[in-house]
């Protein structure tokens, strides 16, 4: 294995004496752009390979290591370079897995027009030929999450064996050609009285809503979650009123329903003591609403407490309302997919943007089994999990960064 000061000396070598930043548009050109039926395209995409082959040869003579060096070279900046370094010291292991937000993640509505840019599949594309298996875990449907992937990436990459689609933030997971594992329902595996909850959630919530509610907002196409989606622009101050009001229906129908299965009286004014002292902003849009809990939660009957603590409420600023189990989560989710794909002892690189990503974050980081990156307008405390363990911070609609750091990661760690 070469000295930690020898990779250091060979990067700064490497940046300070030859053109990487042309040999990284040469490289872009030729991923990105791939040769089309056109004489003069054709020339243009073969002059670019060319010079791109003798650049590298160039550094592939030059080192001991060079093919590594190259590589690096013509994917990476030397900050994204030296950020790998730091990475390969810090865990000595090569990312083997990713685990994928998409929405405000991979793609951002701010800044690509909703699509995952072209460079960031270029890059899933080379990680998959090269045998990195991706989970995409998203709070989104499966139907949804299938669309866009096999758009974006392909039928051959997304029934290739080795892709799985976490959905609706861990109810299901869903692994193509892998039989009769392919499609897991994680939420059959839930006690009766939780899914009876649940069925009932699914029933009322738009039937039962206030007509502010109902008009503004719709049911998202769940199999077992129920969330609330407003119809206005994401973020936008309608967005944001109309999805505030639907966090309190669905708090005071989680009460009824949860007052039925427990043959409990007024479970309304319980729930919103419960969930307003465990996040404190359900307990501010609660008082911003003027309807805050009139009731201690440590006075919650225990059967009320018990069945609240395997249901979780989420409130998303002008975005969603959305209720869930407990039980199933992106962690869930993704530990079945990772079963499925046969890794047993994966590193994983988790990249997200909201509190159910920051769970995956942490149970990754606690276990030593990978390190996590969020776009700077991810939430409070994904940025503070994430500037606190590895720093990997990045711009809106830039995930490619990341890639391009992991990208040199692996190639490091092939050097020892």
């Amino acid at each position: 294995m070469e000295p930690t000061r020898d990779r250091n000396d060979c990067l700064a070598e490497l940046y300070d004496r030859f053109d990487t930043r042309t040999l990284r548009a040469y490289q872009t050109f030729v991923d990105v752009f791939p040769p089309v039926d056109s004489r003069v395209g054709l020339d243009h995409w073969q002059d670019a390979e060319n010079a791109l082959s003798e650049s590298k040869a160039e550094i592939q003579e030059t080192f001991d290591r060079g093919d590594s060096l190259a590589e690096i070279a013509a994917h990476a900046t030397r900050e994204e370079a030296f950020t790998a370094l730091d990475l390969c010291e810090r865990h000595g292991r090569a990312v083997s897995a990713f685990v994928l937000d998409v929405d405000e993640t991979l793609r951002s509505a701010g800044s690509t027009d909703n699509e995952i840019p072209r460079e960031t599949l270029g890059y899933l594309t080379e990680f998959h030929e090269a045998g990195v298996p991706i989970v995409i875990c998203t709070g989104q449907t499966l139907e949804n999450v299938k669309g866009f992937l096999i758009q974006g990436l392909g039928s051959e990459i997304f029934h290739s064996g080795d892709l799985s689609v976490v959905y609706e933030a861990g109810t299901g997971a869903f692994t193509p050609n892998h039989g009769s594992e392919t499609k897991q329902l994680l939420y059959e595996g839930l006690d009766d009285t939780v899914q009876e909850v649940f069925y009932r959630l699914r029933s009322a919530v738009l039937a039962e809503a206030p007509e502010a509610v109902r008009r503004g907002c719709h049911l998202q196409g769940n199999e077992f979650n129920v969330t609330l989606k407003p119809n206005f622009e994401t973020g936008s101050p309608d967005a944001t009123r109309v999805i505030d009001r639907a966090l309190i229906h669905q708090l005071d129908l989680l009460g009824s329903a949860a007052g039925e299965a427990c043959d409990a009286s007024d479970a309304t004014g319980w729930v919103r003591a419960l969930y307003a002292d465990s996040d404190p902003e359900i307990r501010a849009v609660l008082e911003a609403e003027d309807e805050p809990p009139e009731r201690a939660s440590d006075d919650v009957p225990a059967d009320l407490r018990d069945l609240f603590e395997r249901i979780d409420v989420a409130y998303y600023e002008g975005d969603a309302a959305e209720i869930g189990s407990r039980e199933l989560n992106k962690v869930v989710g993704v530990e079945a997919a990772f079963d499925v794909l046969g890794l047993d002892d994966p590193f994983a690189l988790v990249m997200g943007d909201s509190k159910s990503d920051l769970r995956v974050m942490r149970w990754v980081a606690d276990a030593d089994m990978g390190i996590a990156a969020a776009p700077e307008h991810a939430s409070i405390d994904v940025l503070d999990h994430v500037i606190r363990t590895d720093e990997l911070v990045y711009d809106q609609g830039d995930a490619a960064e990341i890639f391009r750091i992991v990208y040199a990661l692996n190639q490091l760690a092939r050097l020892d």
